[in-house]
C-alpha cells in the first residue's frame, strides 16, 4: 500500500495493463462499454426476480462501484452489482412471487440495510485485526456448501417461474416449460459456441433469443400471452426511477441479514482471484472491500435498490482482456447512471416474459449451486474426512429443504440455517491431534 489516495495511472498501449495502468481514452471507454454489457444481465435480472426496479438497480450499481472504488482507493479492479444472494431471504421476507411486482418491497430494503450495516461493521474488524480469522472461520469447504445451499435454496423459485406458476394459475402452462427449456438451450448454446467476447454474454445473449422465441410463438403464432409493448412508448426517455423507503421489520432482518456471511465469503473469493490475475496481494485491502460493498449495499437499501456484491462476470472480461486498470470501472459506472436514468428502457425490461426470466433463472441458480463444486476442487477439499463430509450434507439438505428455525424471535429460512449450521457444525467436528496427523488435508 502506498501513501497516496490514488494511484498514478501510467499509460500504456499493448499488453497486461496492471491496476495503476490505463490505456489510451477510446480504448478505455470501449473496455468501459463492455464491463456494462458483462454486469448487465444479472444486474438486471436479480431486481426483476424480486420484484424491484430494475432501473433502480442498475442506477445503483454504477454508485455502488464508485463508491467501492473510493473506499479501495482505486487499487482493485471490480464492478458491483446486484446480489442474488439476497433472492431466496427477500422473496421469503415479503411474500412475493418470483418475477412479480413486489408488494413489500419497503420491509425488504430495511433488510438489506441491515445486512449491510452488519457486513460494514466486519470490514472494519477485518481491517483492524487482519483478515486470517475469516479465512479460518470459513474455510473452502465451508464457503463452497454455503454457495451450493444458495443455488438448492432457489431451485423451487426458478421452476415455478419456468412453469408459468401464478396465483391465478398455479398448473402453470407447457407453453411457458417449453419456452423456459428453449431458453436455457438457448444459453447453453451461446456458452459454448458463441464466437469472441458473445461466449463471455450467455445469460444475455440467451435471453434475447428467448424473448425472441416467445414473441414469434405468442405475438404472431398466439400459443401464449402476447407480449403487451404499449408502456415502452409511454415512458420518457430521462427521468428519475422510483425509490422507495425501508420499513426496519424485526422478523424481515432476522431473514435477510446473515446475507451478509454470504457476501463476506463471495468478496474474499473474488478479491483473491483478482490478486491471482494480477500477481498482486490484495489482501490488505480486504477489510475496505468489505466496507465499501457494505457501504453500497446500505445505500441501494436505502433507495429501493437491492444488496450489492463485487461480480464474477466482469472478473471473466478482465481475465479474458487482460485489462485490469481500475480507471476501466470509472468509465463503467458512468454508462450505469445513464442506464439507470432512462424510464423507457425500465419500461422495456418490463416486458421480458415470466417463461424466459424461468429459463434464465434455472441456469443462473444452477450455475450458483454448481460453483461450489469448483471451489472444492480448485481446494483440493478433502471429502475423504468426515468433518469436511458431514458439514457439506447437512448444508445442502438444510439449503435443498429450505430448512426454517426460530431462534430468540428470530427467524433463519434455508439459506440461513445452510450458513451458520455449516460454519458451527464444521467447527464443532474438530478433529483430535492424532487425527489431524493422519489427514494433514482435511483442515480444508
Amino acid at each position: 500500500m502506498t501513501d497516496r489516495f490514488l494511484p498514478n495511472w501510467t499509460l500504456k498501449n499493448e499488453g497486461v495493463i496492471m491496476p495503476d495502468e490505463r490505456l489510451p481514452t477510446g480504448q478505455m471507454v470501449v473496455v468501459g462499454l463492455q464491463h456494462v454489457v458483462a454486469m448487465f444481465g444479472a444486474t438486471v435480472l436479480a431486481p426483476i426476480l424480486m420484484g424491484f426496479d430494475p432501473n433502480v438497480s442498475i442506477l445503483f450499481s454504477g454508485l455502488a462501484t464508485l463508491i467501492f472504488f473510493f473506499v479501495v482507493g482505486g487499487r482493485v479492479p471490480s464492478y458491483l452489482g446486484s446480489s442474488f444472494a439476497f433472492i431466496g431471504p427477500v422473496l421469503v421476507a415479503t411474500g412475493a412471487s418470483v418475477g412479480s411486482p413486489n408488494p413489500n418491497i419497503a420491509l425488504a430494503l430495511g433488510g438489506i440495510i441491515a445486512a449491510g450495516a452488519l457486513y460494514f461493521l466486519i470490514g472494519v474488524v477485518v481491517q483492524l485485526a487482519g483478515h486470517r480469522w475469516i479465512e479460518k472461520i470459513m474455510p473452502p469447504v465451508v464457503t463452497g456448501a454455503i454457495v451450493a445451499a444458495i443455488g438448492l435454496v432457489l431451485a423451487p423459485i426458478a421452476i415455478n417461474s419456468a412453469s408459468g406458476v401464478t396465483p391465478d394459475n398455479a398448473n402453470g402452462s407447457d407453453f411457458a416449460r417449453w419456452v423456459a427449456l428453449a431458453t436455457v438451450a438457448a444459453v447453453g448454446i451461446v456458452a459454448v459456441y458463441a464466437p469472441g467476447i458473445w461466449k463471455r454474454l450467455p445469460v444475455l445473449v440467451g435471453g434475447v433469443l428467448g424473448y425472441l422465441i416467445y414473441y414469434i410463438f405468442a405475438n404472431i403464432l398466439g400459443y401464449g400471452a402476447p407480449i403487451d409493448f404499449t408502456k415502452i412508448g409511454q415512458a420518457a426517455w430521462f427521468g428519475l426511477p422510483s425509490f422507495q423507503a425501508p420499513v426496519f421489520d424485526t422478523r424481515a432482518i432476522s431473514l435477510i441479514a446473515p446475507v451478509a456471511i454470504i457476501l463476506v465469503a463471495e468478496n474474499l473469493g473474488h478479491i483473491k482471484a483478482i490478486g491471482a490475475m494480477t500477481g498482486r496481494n490484495l489482501d490488505p485491502y480486504l477489510g475496505r472491500a468489505f466496507m465499501g460493498d457494505g457501504l453500497a449495499t446500505m445505500l441501494s437499501g436505502a433507495s429501493g435498490g437491492t444488496g450489492m456484491t463485487t461480480y464474477a462476470e466482469n472478473m471473466g472480461v478482465m481475465a479474458v482482456t487482460r485489462i485490469y486498470s481500475t480507471l476501466v470501472f470509472l468509465i463503467a459506472a458512468g454508462f450505469a447512471l445513464l442506464l439507470g436514468l432512462s424510464p423507457k428502457f425500465g419500461a422495456f425490461i418490463g416486458t421480458i416474459p415470466g417463461p424466459v426470466l424461468g429459463g434464465l433463472s434455472i441456469v443462473v441458480f444452477g450455475l450458483i449451486a454448481a460453483t461450489a463444486g469448483r471451489i472444492w476442487v480448485e481446494n483440493r477439499v478433502n471429502f475423504s474426512n468426515p468433518r469436511n463430509l458431514i458439514t457439506v450434507a447437512v448444508a445442502l439438505v438444510l439449503g435443498a429443504g429450505n430448512f426454517k428455525l426460530n431462534v430468540g424471535g428470530f427467524t433463519l429460512d434455508g439459506i440461513g440455517t445452510a450458513t451458520f449450521g455449516a460454519i458451527i457444525l464444521y467447527h464443532l467436528l474438530r478433529m483430535t491431534t492424532a487425527e489431524a496427523a493422519e489427514h494433514p488435508q482435511a483442515a480444508e
